[in-house]
């Protein structure tokens, strides 16, 4: 990967990453004096599930900034790097579920059925997301096998020529 690609996700990420913080703590609290008028347990389910899930996001934001690192310095076909993965597996099957609450709580409501099954088939995306990263990192995984391999084939051969 090419140094300008990462800095330009880099960017990304950082501007994201400050996005969302504006988000928590600025859009959160409005959004919870919007909700005046709910229940007081409505209030409470729905601004933590949007502060949970930008917190998703945020955790995805930053694993993926420390494996770009990893690129960048060359370590990323390392297993330490499965623990980076496993954690941005999670982060998204989190959202996921997220979603599905979110959906589950606008149903019984006066939502629009429409509103709720999209927000349903957002949750399907992300479960789909995390599949995608689960063949990615077995992806990696054969990746770290074939470098190990080349490693030491390429030992042997200099123990040879030597």
């Amino acid at each position: 990967m090419g140094r300008a690609t990462i800095v330009v996700l880099r960017v990304l990420i950082a501007i994201a990453l400050v996005g969302s913080v504006a988000v928590q703590a600025l859009v959160a609290p409005m959004l919870w004096l919007d909700l005046a008028a709910e229940e007081l347990w409505g209030r409470i389910v729905i601004v933590s599930l949007i502060v949970l899930g930008v917190g998703t996001m945020q955790v995805f934001g930053i694993c993926v900034w420390m494996l770009l690192t990893r690129v960048r310095k060359g370590s990323i076909f390392s297993a330490s790097s499965f623990r980076l993965v496993d954690v941005i597996i999670g982060a998204i099957l989190v959202a996921a579920l997220l979603t599905f609450a979110f959906a589950a709580l606008l149903a019984p409501g006066d939502a629009a059925p429409g509103i709720v099954a999209l927000i349903g088939g957002a949750g399907l995306v992300l479960c789909g997301m995390a599949l995608l990263v689960v063949v990615m990192k077995a992806l990696l995984r054969q990746a770290i096998d074939r470098d190990v391999e080349a490693r030491s084939l390429r030992s042997e051969l200099d123990n040879e020529v030597i």
